[in-house]
């Protein structure tokens, strides 16, 4: 009996065994739920940082400023001639930012530097009088002063005068001026303008540009290149070399020639222009070059906004300078003597290389 009772009583103690078991094995699956669970929302919370790391990162690239153009400074070496320049500043103020009081002394500073760097700056056509100088002016449209300056001396041994040139044959003219392009047009405008000045003023270039530009083929370029340096009456010639270099330096933003001379004309006093021509167009020639300018051998760096265009190295910079400035002949057969003091050389005739 007492062997049965304590069996009894044994009896729900392993029953109970299995029901803990049961318990257990549901805590288990329980935690393993919970822990998978866990793990799955940390992935999910991981993908979503992921994405929105990578939206913040494109979000970023978008809105990224560019990043700023650098500017380039003029070297010391390239401003070393200078006397009294700053060395080695930033590129100027373009005309938005700058004054009307700083532009025209920029302007007036550029013209004295490149008046002490080419203090033989003359007009590069060979004349001997204003008849010649016009006709020769005249000639020079679309091509280069050396080729006209090669012509001229056949023209004017055979039609000294105006009235020898009126009377020419149109013909005879024409093969004469073949070599400077455009040949039966420019015979036209030259027999034309010698008519002119025969029975409009008496065989004589008239000093006003009024009566000029009435000449065939004259027009205000030309006739300020006669009134500057026939007559010494100031003017401003606006040429190709003029209206780059002017536009370059942001002396004005204008594009028609009349418009570049008014503008230009009203930085400096009258008695400047036709020296300031001479110095701008022979800058223009021989260093500030339109698809070439040498920056790196430009004696007014400091002050031209559009430093940097150009070949900066001094050394490959110095083998783009052009006529008396590179060591080559120039552009007159028969240049003023300060030019050949000062070095140039002469151009040779034609035919001759």
């Amino acid at each position: 009996m007492r062997k049965t009772a304590s069996a009894e009583q044994a009896g729900p103690a392993e029953k109970a065994g299995p029901a803990k078991k049961v318990g257990s094995t549901k805590k288990a699956a329980s935690a393993k739920k919970a822990a998978s669970a866990k793990k799955a929302a940390s992935k999910t919370s991981a993908s979503a940082a992921e994405k929105a790391t990578k939206s913040a990162s494109k979000s970023a690239a978008v809105k990224k400023a560019p990043a700023a153009k650098k500017v380039v400074v003029a070297p010391k070496k390239a401003t070393a001639r200078l006397k009294g320049a700053a060395p080695a500043k930033a590129v100027v103020h373009p005309p938005g930012d700058e004054s009307r009081t700083a532009l025209v002394r920029r302007a007036r500073r550029i013209n004295r530097e490149l008046a002490e760097v080419f203090p033989y700056a003359h007009p590069e056509l060979d004349f001997t009088n204003p008849f010649q100088l016009v006709v020769a002016t005249v000639l020079s449209a679309q091509t280069t002063d050396l080729r006209v300056n090669q012509t001229t001396p056949s023209l004017f041994a055979r039609y000294p005068t105006p009235e020898d040139l009126a009377a020419a044959n149109p013909e005879e003219v024409e093969e004469i001026l073949r070599p400077c392009g455009f040949f039966r047009a420019k015979t036209k405008s030259v027999i034309g303008l010698s008519k002119a000045l025969v029975e409009d003023f008496g065989g004589e270039v008239p000093g006003r540009l009024e009566d000029l530009v009435k000449l065939p083929g004259v027009g205000r370029k030309t006739a300020f290149v006669v009134l500057g340096n026939a007559f010494g009456r100031p003017g401003i010639t606006v040429d190709t070399h003029f209206q780059r270099l002017v536009r370059r330096w942001q002396w004005t933003g204008e594009t028609d020639p009349d418009k570049i001379e008014a503008a230009v004309g009203a930085l400096f006093p009258k008695s400047d222009w036709t020296d300031l021509s001479h110095h701008v167009i022979w800058h223009g020639r021989r260093i500030c070059h339109a698809r070439k300018p040498a920056c790196g051998a430009c004696p007014i760096a400091p002050l031209c906004p559009a430093y940097g265009e150009g070949e900066t190295d001094p050394e490959k910079a110095k083998k783009l300078l052009k006529y008396e400035k590179g060591g080559f002949p120039g552009q007159r057969l028969n240049p003023p003597q300060a030019y050949l003091d000062a070095g140039g050389k002469p151009a040779p005739p034609l035919g001759a290389g």
